[in-house]
């Protein structure tokens, strides 16, 4: 249950909406923020339907649109952000007026965003957060959610003294959706992350595949691993440290020469179906920009000349997004050559 917390998903999206109703099944107190008008009536009509892998979870939730936080009159005791990382500053900027003096704002995304939220809220009203958990949607809501709570996986951690002690307030709560851990060092970790990212997200989406069939092609993998490469010596630059991720432990990553290709084979794994593809994918599809940015270009943004491979992908994925390129397999020869691997 929620001990009487007052909670707020904000971003009820694919991931937000799985999120938001397992909290809803589980009797917590929460209501789905979200900025999709037909999804938010669809939700309030009918509930959500998230539908996994073994089975459906048909749940009665709580939903308003982004324009009614303003008629919010009881402060959010926890606030769970699900936004594209490119939305962070505003939707935490939204929010901060309905936050409790004392309440706790998750940043639960891709991206380094955690310490732009305590930008906003304050370090004191900040957790930092790293997710692993797989979904899409193309209907109102109807949400296909490839990782049943089971096999998704969240890390929570303070990012300073003014919060320490209080990461089970979030990690209880995002315990209801999937597997959950409390780190001492949530920078190393969201960096290891956004490793993991730089490694798959934008480099599968450019060529219009699942996520499974990028791994088909050797040369392909060779690409994603370098990749993840140029992302690890990137945090390594900035004092961020390996740290294990995924369920992996510290002893699964003393060899830094194989991080990447451990974190790749662990997240094939146990996290992604035949099926699966990426948020990239996803955003591209519906004709939005994605979040290639916010991970293969922070690796470009830290390590300029010595990032080529991500250097190449964030170049094809702004072509993608400008219109003058369709996500195919027959791309691979260009982002090969752009990043010098050909």
């Amino acid at each position: 249950m929620g001990d009487g917390k007052r909670v707020a998903v904000l971003g009820a999206g694919a991931n937000g909406a799985g999120v938001g109703a397992e909290l809803a099944a589980a009797g917590v107190d929460v209501t789905l923020i979200e900025q999709w008008p037909a999804h938010v009536e669809k939700m309030r009509a009918d509930g959500l339907r998230i539908e996994m892998p073994d089975r459906v979870l048909e749940q009665p939730v709580t939903a308003i649109h982004l324009c009614e936080v303003a008629e919010i009159k009881q402060p959010f005791d926890v606030v769970l952000m699900l936004m594209k990382a490119y939305d962070t500053r505003w939707a935490a900027e939204l929010i901060k007026p309905v936050l409790a003096d004392d309440g706790l704002l998750a940043g639960v995304q891709n991206g380094f965003t955690a310490d732009t939220i305590a930008d906003v809220v304050g370090p004191e009203r900040a957790i930092g957060c790293v997710i692993e958990c797989s979904a899409q949607m193309d209907l109102p809501g109807v949400v296909k959610r490839d990782t049943p709570p089971e096999a998704s996986w969240f890390a929570v951690g303070s990012l300073s003294e003014a919060t320490a002690g209080r990461e089970s307030e979030v990690a209880d709560l995002l315990a209801h959706a999937g597997r959950t851990q409390i780190v001492d060092d949530i920078r190393s970790a969201k960096w290891m992350k956004l490793v993991s990212n730089a490694t798959t997200l934008v480099t599968t989406a450019i060529l219009g595949e699942p996520m499974m069939a990028s791994l088909k092609h050797e040369a392909m993998r060779d690409l994603m691993i370098a990749s993840g490469k140029e992302a690890l010596t990137a945090g390594l630059a900035q004092g961020y440290e390996i740290q294990p991720i995924f369920g992996l432990t510290a002893e699964d990553l003393v060899d830094q020469d194989t991080v990447v290709e451990k974190l790749l084979d662990t997240l094939y794994a146990g996290f992604v179906l035949p099926t699966t593809t990426t948020t990239i994918l996803h955003d591209w599809s519906k004709g939005r920009r994605s979040e290639v940015d916010d991970i293969n270009g922070a690796v470009v943004a830290e390590l300029g000349e010595g990032a080529p491979v991500n250097a190449a992908v964030v170049e094809m994925a702004h072509r993608i997004e400008r219109g003058e390129l369709e996500p195919r397999i027959e791309n691979y020869a260009e982002l090969a050559a752009l990043a010098g691997l050909a």
